[in-house]
């Protein structure tokens, strides 16, 4: 029996599932995680809080900027990439690339998280790389079946909240 190897990068964004399946039940936020990694080394890891601190800005992507600027004792992260479970919303993507962050890896897209009733604008991450001009770097899609399936398991395990 011959078995499939898996991506060696999964390892960031199974960080972010993980993080994220770990808290689903305490109704943080949301089934939306984010890594930061820079030079193959995680530097940040967090999950959407948006609930939990009564603050609709406690998105995963901006608290793991957050941890990462603080941990790195900077505000360019331009030598670093972000692994986000869902792409990241129109907030979410500013802050990144106000950030400096070369690259975006993400696994479902806004119409996944839109279905599940979170009231997401419909501006999709290479629209708004076209409109802003960003040379930021779009891969879609990675590792999309355990993201959804953090979605089920959001769908599953928590009181669905959504915002």
């Amino acid at each position: 029996m011959r078995f499939m190897k898996k991506h060696p990068k999964t390892i960031y964004m199974d960080a972010a599932i993980n993080d994220t399946k770990n808290h689903i039940k305490q109704n943080e936020g949301g089934p939306f995680g984010a890594c930061i990694v820079c030079d193959d080394q995680i530097i940040a890891v967090a999950h959407n809080t948006v609930l939990k601190d009564h603050d609709s800005t406690c998105h995963a992507e901006i608290n793991a900027i957050r941890i990462a600027s603080k941990k790195l004792n900077t505000h360019d992260l331009g030598n670093c990439v972000i692994y986000a479970t869902t792409e990241p919303c129109p907030m979410c993507f500013s802050a990144i690339h106000w950030a400096n962050i070369k690259e975006v890896i993400y696994g479902t897209k806004i119409p996944d998280v839109q279905a599940l009733g979170f009231r997401e604008l419909e501006i999709d991450n290479e629209t708004m790389k076209k409109l802003g001009k960003s040379d930021l770097q779009l891969t879609s899609d990675f590792d999309r079946d355990n993201c959804l399936a953090l979605l089920n398991y959001w769908k599953a395990h928590s009181n669905n909240n959504t915002y």
